[in-house]
């Protein structure tokens, strides 16, 4: 499997094909694909999703995937790695934005595909994506600052959306308990947000049935839920950044760097280094 590099910390390319000829592969960056025009479909880790006008994709680095043409299409490409945010004349910090949308990331292949469901933000995005395009024409001393905020405000929304997507589907059984999912994913950093009491107190549910609520609609205990969504976001920052394992537990309250290394073992059956060397498969 072919893994596409990037020789710059950001990269946009507009390609019009009639065949799509290139053979599946992985990046080692982040891609923003807007389709201007065409039909076809987009194969995501072996799965298809059709194409339209004005569909966008975000791929997360090491998806696998490739397009099936079947009229002529107009791609846009916004590709950047994970460095760009780190830029010292950057507006946007980076460290702050990613842990924003690290768990929406690692959720991103429960809702694959074009996420966009407000058109009112579609818009925006093309728009902002035709602006990034003209200003890396430009490449004048403004251009970088105007290009990483204007992708920081894609992203939001992109990520917005995809969460959006996951809480109604949790909605669908139970009003709430879309809201109560979103609350959680919100406060994994701050473990005193969520304890019990402040769940069943701020969702106006009884303390001694909120685990029984919880367990019914998650599958899951709350304990076992917010383990694993923590382990999501461990997996996102071990793929994504530089950050050390210690640096990792801390920020997500293990007691320390070994006790985090056992759980993510025994969960995985596999060590964090050997889940970093193997990163995601194509299959």
């Amino acid at each position: 499997m072919k893994t596409e590099t990037i020789n710059k910390l950001f990269e946009i390319h507009i390609e019009e094909m009639e065949v799509w000829t290139k053979r599946p592969y992985k990046n080692n960056f982040f891609e923003i694909v807007y389709i201007e025009k065409g039909t076809g479909s987009q194969c995501i880790n072996q799965h298809e999703f059709e194409y339209i006008d004005g569909n966008i994709f975000f791929l997360p680095p090491l998806d696998c995937h490739s397009f099936k043409i079947l009229s002529p299409s107009k791609f846009y490409f916004i590709r950047f790695t994970d460095h760009f945010f780190l830029q010292k004349n950057n507006l946007t910090d980076y460290n702050v934005w990613f842990d924003k949308i690290a768990y929406i990331i690692a959720k991103y292949n429960k809702v694959p595909g074009d996420i966009i469901s407000s058109e009112h933000d579609r818009q925006f995005i093309i728009n902002n994506i035709k602006s990034i395009y003209q200003e890396y024409l430009r490449a004048d001393s403004y251009s970088d600052s105007i290009i990483s905020g204007s992708i920081a405000s894609i992203l939001n929304i992109l990520a917005r959306s995809i969460e959006n997507k996951y809480v109604g589907k949790a909605n669908e059984t139970d009003n709430r308990f879309g809201e109560i999912l979103r609350y959680i994913n919100t406060h994994l950093l701050d473990n005193e947000n969520l304890r019990l009491s402040v769940l069943a107190e701020n969702f106006g549910i009884s303390k001694t049935y909120f685990s029984e609520y919880f367990k019914k609609q998650a599958g899951v205990s709350l304990v076992d839920y917010v383990l694993k969504s923590k382990l999501k976001i461990v997996e996102t920052k071990v793929l994504h950044t530089d950050l050390s394992l210690k640096e990792i537990a801390w920020q997500l309250n293990f007691t320390d760097s070994s006790h985090l290394a056992r759980t993510f073992k025994k969960t995985y059956g596999m060590t964090v280094k050997e889940f970093k060397s193997k990163g995601h498969t194509c299959g």
